[in-house]
């Protein structure tokens, strides 16, 4: 009996586990004012529009403005889940599609979940 709680208790703990991950992108140059744009408004939709959604932060490298990094954390894998489904995340998908010319998706885990909730919090 004890195992089948604890099992359950587990398999409740991994829905509830935020997802952290790093998307490195190299976006084309050419096109680079255009995605900049496009993953602008994305991103802001997505936060503000998702609960679910904590962070969509982007960036660029200082020295290739066209390596992208994205720090995207989601509460919950149904909050990842949710926000693929969502016609802004859509929308960027299809409409930068041409313009990527590599993705890598790094899946992180948080050392300090804690301190993590203080940054956000210092933010305001």
């Amino acid at each position: 009996m004890s195992f089948l709680l604890f099992a359950s208790m587990s398999v409740f703990a991994q829905k509830q586990e935020m997802i952290i991950r790093l998307s490195e992108l190299e976006i084309d140059s050419k096109y680079l004012d255009e995605y900049n744009k496009i993953l602008q408004e994305e991103a802001e939709a997505s936060v503000r529009l998702e609960p679910g959604v904590i962070s969509i932060f982007p960036m660029s490298l200082k020295e290739a403005p066209n390596q992208i990094r994205i720090v995207e954390i989601y509460a919950n894998k149904a909050a990842y889940e949710s926000h693929l489904k969502t016609p802004h995340f859509q929308k960027y998908k299809t409409t930068t599609l041409k313009m990527v010319k590599n993705l890598k998706l790094i899946d992180m885990t948080a050392l300090d979940a804690d301190t993590m909730k203080k940054i956000f919090h210092k933010l305001k």
